[in-house]
């Protein structure tokens, strides 16, 4: 039997394929540290093979991924000065083959698939942890939450975040009749439950703020692009000096009391100055990619110790620019924030100075979440999470992809024959009669 490949790699045509390849892809963020390398294999197997299908469709436009290729490549050449280059070599291939998966999944998968997707996969993923119900104790702050089959609040905490973006997305710009609602709000409801039990700070916070400023954007369809723009840019002032004012003021030690947490973020100023402190011996291309968090090494011994990290993995600086700076040095660093900014300002763009477009909305708000945790978690730097996933889908998107339409017969196509509308592949809103793609 032969199958279509419009099926398989046509985004209006390939939901069905494209949801399952993403639902497995978050099963696979989830639990590959339990289920072993099969998950790993299942992620590159509905992605990689997309490229057999028909590469010249991943070819067109490769220039425009050139940040990200040379992000990874930096952080493939970091093995030559690794204080690891073992552990280098080898995670830095894993991050290099994600970042191609994602590529592979913006060019096959529309925003609405993707959100389909992920609402399939977190679903099953959250009622498998509710099966496991584990509940950990956090010794700083001598709480107990709810972690599932995850290894950490914070961590199943993010996925009940997404969870109810992606629920109330779907149902604000994707939702067709009342099925769609029925299907969402059990995954909605699941995902709010985890969210609370798992008392993670850091997204019940984030999530509210993400929701809003999408709310806004949404409502900003009704105005015509001038008025867009003028509002974004005294929004855009008002919030930097609500922030500056909030700051000088004590207003964010109130927020962190709101949630529980004290001006040290429990822990993390002190890690990041540790952090800090390694920076200044190799500032400019760091200790090398993933090199640092490795057994053996005394300065992470330490620092495993004195957090009661008793498996001696998983851990980190909470703070992605920290953890970059340690690790790739503030070379790494400018290339990783170029990376956010750069996609965070294609699609705030695009709603606001150009047509307004659900899809950039969407990803805007991911995005904005995945910027707000990275002052306090590490979700875009390795390989096989569902953070470093979303942001380069969300980059690889910005980039429009030509239409191709079928050839037609020159007798039903007077037109053609007589040097009218050609049947070459074309940009979408281009001209009738535009030359060759």
């Amino acid at each position: 039997m032969k199958i279509p490949k419009s099926l398989l790699i046509d985004p209006e045509k390939n939901s069905v394929y494209g949801a399952f390849a993403v639902a497995v892809s978050i099963w696979a963020f989830s639990y590959s540290v339990i289920f072993g390398q099969i998950l790993i294999l299942a992620y590159y197997a509905v992605w990689l093979p997309l490229i057999l299908v028909d590469y010249r469709r991943f070819l067109r436009h490769l220039s425009s991924a050139w940040l990200p290729l040379l992000f990874a490549a930096y952080i493939c050449f970091s093995v030559f000065w690794s204080q690891a280059p073992g552990v280098t070599a080898r995670t830095s291939v894993q991050y290099f083959s994600h970042i191609a998966c994602a590529y592979v999944a913006a060019r096959t998968v529309s925003v609405r698939t993707l959100t389909i997707g992920a609402l399939i996969g977190i679903f099953v993923v959250l009622l498998y942890s509710l099966k496991v119900g584990n509940y950990s104790e956090d010794v700083l702050d001598g709480t107990v939450n709810f972690v599932g089959a995850f290894a950490s609040k914070n961590q199943i905490g993010f996925v009940g975040s997404l969870g109810i973006y992606f629920c109330v997305v779907f149902l604000a710009f994707y939702r067709r009749g009342r099925l769609s609602f029925i299907l969402a709000v059990p995954v909605v409801l699941l995902s709010a439950y985890v969210l609370v039990a798992s008392h993670s700070a850091t997204s019940m916070a984030s999530i509210p703020a993400v929701l809003a400023l999408v709310a806004l954007l949404a409502m900003s369809k009704l105005l015509s692009r001038r008025y867009r723009r003028v509002i974004f840019l005294i929004g855009a002032g008002l919030l930097v000096v609500t922030a500056f004012v909030a700051l000088n003021l004590g207003l964010m030690d109130f927020v962190l009391g709101l949630f529980g947490k004290d001006s040290t973020l429990t822990g993390r100023t002190y890690l990041w100055e540790q952090g800090w402190n390694t920076v200044q011996k190799s500032p400019i291309l760091g200790v090398g990619y993933a090199a640092y968090w490795v057994q053996g090494f005394a300065e992470a011994e330490r620092l495993w110790n004195e957090f009661y990290i008793t498996t001696r993995t998983g851990f980190h600086f909470h703070n992605t620019y920290i953890e970059a700076l340690v690790e790739l040095g503030f070379v790494g660093a400018t290339l990783v924030s170029l990376i956010m900014l750069r996609t965070l300002y294609g699609h705030v763009s695009a709603v606001i100075f150009k047509a307004w477009q659900a899809d950039s909305v969407i990803l805007f708000g991911v995005m904005v979440l995945l910027l707000i945790r990275s002052f306090v978690e590490v979700e875009i730097l390795n390989p096989y999470i569902m953070g470093s996933f979303l942001m380069y889908f969300s980059f690889f998107k910005l980039v429009r992809l030509p239409v191709t339409r079928r050839r037609r017969s020159p007798a039903l196509e007077p037109a053609d024959a007589a040097g009218g509308e050609t049947d070459w592949p074309r940009y979408t809103g281009h001209p009738a009669g535009a030359g060759p793609s």
